[in-house]
């Protein structure tokens, strides 16, 4: 199991597919996970600090677990199957909730508690990006400092 950092969310284009990026914190392999637009936006907002007026699913969930009396320890991406991922939440007493990836990572941000992934998962899907490559991460980077939420708002909204 390895610990993860997120990079940050990028639209992939031509389909305009967001793309969550995650890269080992004491390694070297990123992850990417394509995730919907309403959990790019979530993940987008929280990295560039922006508090709605009114909270988002994954606020409200963070609210929830706190009024429950509840602690989210950590988040873990335990799969891929068929090209999904699969992830769970994990809380105090050891309690794991299936989840989606992008909003575990959503979740996580909010709270500030590590994510991880299965070394099964890095095996299969992971990316070692060579040092030549390092200058388009750096790119991504500061497109990432660029982009606004809007930007992951489908036509249709």
């Amino acid at each position: 199991m390895s610990e993860m950092r997120v990079v940050g969310v990028r639209v992939e284009l031509p389909a305009n597919q967001p793309i969550l990026l995650l890269r080992e914190t004491d390694g070297e392999r990123y992850l990417p996970i394509w995730i919907g637009s309403v959990e790019a936006t979530a993940i987008a907002l929280e990295q560039q600090g922006v508090r709605p007026a009114r909270p988002l699913t994954h606020d409200l969930l963070k609210d929830v677990i706190g009024a429950l009396g509840r602690e989210l320890e950590q988040v873990r991406i335990t799969d891929l199957r068929e090209g999904t991922f699969f992830a769970e939440l994990v809380f105090d007493g050891d309690i794991r909730v299936s989840a989606r990836p992008s909003d575990s990572v959503a979740l996580a941000l909010r709270i500030g508690v590590p994510i991880h992934a299965e070394d099964s998962v890095l095996q299969e899907a992971g990316l070692i990006i060579p040092d030549e490559q390092e200058d388009e991460v750096e790119k991504f980077r500061e497109f990432l400092d660029s982009v606004s939420p809007e930007d992951f708002r489908g036509a249709d909204t």
